[in-house]
């Protein structure tokens, strides 16, 4: 039998989660910092890990915002070959983040035009949503993500020669934590996508980042990968907050897909240390059948 989404099942998930994303860190990433707190030897990375982990406290029994840039809302609706949504499935999207932001009292961060008109919208409107189908019946999963501009910001996609191989992907990474991986308020989680084409590259890297940072990939190969690469991140010594230590990442998450014979696309998503995320199952909280 057919699953069918509604735009009001997708509005209203957007809006109970908005407040709760702003002021809850995920459980993986506060028992990820507590980790990282526990192996730390440098006393000012221990120092900001200690800050890192009392903030979240505040700011979950206080209900106030873990950051004070409440970012822009990310919304992606992962549907399997059977479920059904109009066209219009996000057509409420934005009231709903606009009256989450309101009555939470979040940060309004979106302006009209990033050249032609940079008035701040008010309302920390449009969302940025897309859709993502996979092979997987039944699957109606909204992933959403409160995404701050010091990590976007730290971001970068760069179309590599294939011959660069997996050094170059190594080498790229750790060239652009080390410029810019103190300004994304570290302990980071990256996300990495490799292959694709240029629009689609940035969507794997950040897709990849919704996976919790204690779920090894399914695929060996990856989780191997990942492993060398949050290795060669760690070894950069940028550490908590850019002060210094063992933990400049907790996670690295890599998503791959095929790509052109002359290409290698990479794209590299910061995400800092307030890295707000959840994924709700919509099918399991009673889409229409």
């Amino acid at each position: 039998m057919e699953t069918i989404i509604t735009k009001s099942q997708v509005a209203d998930a957007v809006y109970a989660a908005i407040p709760r994303l702003a002021c809850e860190l995920p459980a993986d990433i506060e028992a990820g910092i507590a980790s990282a707190r526990a192996a730390e030897d440098n006393p000012r990375g221990r120092a900001v890990l200690d800050q890192l982990a009392e903030n979240a406290r505040i700011a979950r029994e206080d209900r106030v915002p873990i950051c004070q840039d409440t970012g822009t809302v990310w919304a992606s609706l992962e549907i399997g070959p059977d479920v059904l949504v109009r066209g219009d499935v996000f057509a409420d999207v934005d009231d709903a983040v606009a009256r989450a932001y309101d009555e939470a009292r979040l940060r309004k961060s979106v302006v009209r035009d990033a050249v032609l008109d940079r008035a701040n919208t008010g309302d920390n409107t449009p969302a940025f949503c897309d859709i993502h189908p996979v092979d997987e019946p039944g699957a109606a999963r909204l992933h959403l993500m409160l995404k701050g501009g010091g990590s976007d910001n730290a971001s970068r996609v760069v179309m590599l020669v294939p011959g660069a191989g997996k050094q170059g992907i190594v080498d790229e990474l750790t060239r652009c934590v080390r410029e810019k991986g103190a300004n994304a308020c570290p302990p980071l989680v990256v996300g990495v996508g490799i292959g694709g084409t240029f629009d689609k590259v940035a969507g794997l890297a950040k897709r990849a980042l919704m996976r919790p940072v204690d779920e090894p990939a399914a695929d060996p190969r990856v989780r191997a990968l990942e492993e060398e690469l949050l290795a060669a991140v760690n070894a950069t010594g940028v550490g908590p907050g850019g002060l210094g230590g063992k933990t400049t990442a907790l996670a690295v998450r890599v998503a791959t897909a095929p790509c052109h014979i002359a290409a290698l696309p990479l794209a590299i998503n910061m995400g800092c240390s307030a890295m707000r995320r959840c994924t709700i199952d919509l099918a399991a909280e009673g889409g229409a059948r």
